[in-house]
């Protein structure tokens, strides 16, 4: 893991979207990028220390342990480590590749983890369906970092804030790399809506020759495409699904790739377009760079405008270690430790107080921190019915098969 179009202005876009294993692992993340600092500094202040002091005072009575459940490619270089260092809690990270597999493990029960990100399209259900634990609010006083704006849009799943943290935040659109995607349509311009380079079949017969890469998630495909034809990306209608699914089957022979994410496939130039989330194409732009690689990797704006989405940290409700979970989301939201996740990954952080601390040219990058002129066509998220995602699912299965 909403209909209402989401406008904030640049000063407030710290706004800042995925297998399945049984049992957590003992080893912490390899990060995506290992070139970021250390999210804090060696040699710690007093009032670092103090923070770490009153850390270790609100894990005192449960064992050492955290287990976290989170995207791929969504963890910065030292974060885990250096929470580590600091608390002496041990940390077992995990990661899923869609909402669904986090959902099924929650409604499953016993999941064994303490902390998980899903996004806001699953988080309303999971709270009112009782899948997740209140807040101890009075063991993060770092919640006051949050921008009172951007909480303001996250009440519309989670009223009172009272389950959800932000992670960070991004909007699902498409990427492509402009050379070969130029070469591939020859006389034909780029359109003025680019949702049309990967709904339209007279866009996509044309760029399946350099690879059409679409995320292998029912929610993440099916919500844009019916939003390309002009319906409540959020329906739960069948007969919305259905249109959808319908103009989707004209394309199915174009597509190249079903993935999780499409990070290399774009970096390594196996798709020259993507559908998909903004934050994973920017880190596929920088790999590239990083690489060498001839292939540019550039993030468009949709003309009728994206779909905003949450991830945020929330505690399960049978999650066996809440305190530690607790002091994890407290660190997390130092600024500089937030700063650091935008600053290595490239998706837009929630924590205004870490804003000064985000690198110049990311917090200058519209594709990051969307413009006021962009952000207010872009879709603000909402949820599904448990009897739409089913029959999302049937279309999306029915779209993958070619039938």
């Amino acid at each position: 893991m909403k209909h209402n179009i989401l406008i904030l202005s640049l000063s407030v876009l710290a706004l800042a979207a995925c297998g399945e294993k049984e049992l957590p692992a003992a080893n912490t993340p390899t990060p995506v990028a290992a070139r970021a600092a250390s999210a804090t500094a060696s040699g710690a202040s007093a009032a670092s220390a103090a923070l770490a002091a009153s850390a270790q005072a609100a894990v005192h009575h449960e064992e050492k342990v955290l287990n976290i459940y989170n995207w791929p490619d969504y963890v910065s270089a030292d974060l885990i480590a250096n929470f580590e260092k600091e608390t002496g809690i041990k940390v077992n990270y995990q990661t899923f590749e869609n909402n669904e597999g986090l959902h099924a493990k929650l409604v499953a029960g016993n999941s064994g983890f303490d902390l998980v990100v899903p996004g806001a399209v699953f988080a309303k259900s999971q709270i009112e369906g009782g899948l997740l634990m209140k807040l101890d609010k009075s063991r993060i006083p770092n919640l006051a970092n949050l921008d009172p704006a951007i909480m303001g849009k996250l009440a519309s799943v989670d009223p009172g804030n009272d389950y959800l943290v932000p992670w960070a935040w991004s909007y699902t659109t498409v990427g492509i790399q402009r050379d070969k995607v130029k070469r591939a349509l020859g006389s034909m311009p780029l359109p003025d809506n680019t949702w049309e380079l990967v709904f339209n079949p007279a866009y996509t017969a044309k760029l399946k020759s350099c690879g059409i890469a679409y995320l292998d998630s029912p929610t993440e495909v099916i919500p844009p495409a019916m939003h390309h034809l002009g319906k409540n990306p959020y329906s739960n209608d069948p007969a919305d699904h259905k249109a959808a699914g319908d103009m989707l089957a004209k394309v199915r022979p174009h597509i190249r790739i079903f993935t999780s994410t499409m990070i290399d496939d774009l970096a390594g130039g196996k798709a020259c377009v993507a559908l998909g989330w903004a934050g994973d194409m920017n880190i596929a732009r920088n790999r590239a760079i990083e690489n060498k690689s001839t292939n540019v990797v550039e993030v468009l704006l949709p003309s009728s405008g994206g779909l905003i989405f949450f991830d945020s940290l929330a505690i399960p409700k049978d999650a066996q270690h809440p305190q530690n979970a607790a002091a994890f989301i407290n660190y997390y939201l130092r600024p500089e430790v937030s700063a650091s996740l935008t600053n290595e990954l490239t998706y837009a952080t929630a924590n205004k107080a870490s804003l000064t601390k985000v690198k110049p040219e990311i917090v200058a990058n519209k594709t990051v921190f969307v413009d006021e002129e962009n952000m207010k066509k872009m879709v603000s998220p909402s949820s599904f019915s448990n009897e739409a995602r089913e029959s999302m699912s049937n279309v999306y299965t029915q779209f993958k098969k070619g039938k």
